[in-house]
């Protein structure tokens, strides 16, 4: 049993961190916008406080320089890249597909395209199979009014993962579940939400507690 605290969006508000500290968890996994366009240098100190094992990924809010950042960090950065730990197999893919808004870190879906087929074919297949990404995919928790704003890139590729972690869109917290695949968006950790994630010892044993502080 390998029980994990998903959180994204604290977009530089760390007042509420502490709170999560006191639920029980093997490890952390933080969807992106860790900051709000910068700044960078309390991020370190932000991520050295989870005692348990922390995998991050940048969102489109954060500089790009904050790679950088989170290699050296105590945290494990899985932008373009993948782990695995025990019967869990995380991937991640940091930054979104283009907005309006010409935000820091945004990928064309040719991009997306591309990292995900690199990472979906060289990746180690698990009993659980997860991406953690901070756009959603096309039209799951993607709503914003009536536009869908998700990437179609991975939507294309959510069918290769048994659960996608995003974020992104902030009124979109939920979990839902397209072609088969599970998709969960904590909400902002920034205003007291997050989620709880159990993976059982069997495929699709995966059990989600939206949580509100």
């Amino acid at each position: 049993m390998t029980d994990v605290l998903l959180l994204a969006d604290l977009h530089g508000n760390y007042g509420k961190l502490e709170a999560f500290l006191s639920y029980d968890y093997d490890a952390v996994i933080i969807a992106g916008d860790i900051t709000n366009f910068g700044p960078l240098e309390p991020v370190d100190s932000v991520l050295s406080r989870f005692e348990v094992p922390c995998f991050a990924i940048p969102g489109n809010c954060d500089p790009r320089e904050i790679i950088d950042v989170l290699e050296r960090s105590d945290a494990v950065c899985l932008h373009n890249s993948w782990i695995s730990l025990g019967n869990l197999t995380i991937a991640g893919l940091g930054g979104s597909n283009e907005t309006p808004f010409g935000t820091p870190f945004e990928l064309t879906e040719e991009e997306i395209d591309g990292e995900l087929t690199r990472i979906v074919k060289h990746m180690d297949r698990n009993v659980h199979n997860v991406l953690l990404s901070h756009a959603p995919p096309y039209e799951a928790l993607d709503a914003v009014g009536e536009n869908h704003v998700g990437s179609q890139s991975i939507r294309k590729h959510m069918t290769q993962f048994d659960l996608v972690c995003c974020a992104h869109i902030h009124e979109a917290r939920g979990i839902a579940e397209v072609d088969g695949v599970t998709v969960v968006n904590p909400g902002s950790a920034s205003d007291g939400y997050g989620a709880l994630i159990r993976f059982g010892k069997e495929p699709k044993d995966i059990h989600i507690e939206l949580i509100t502080l």
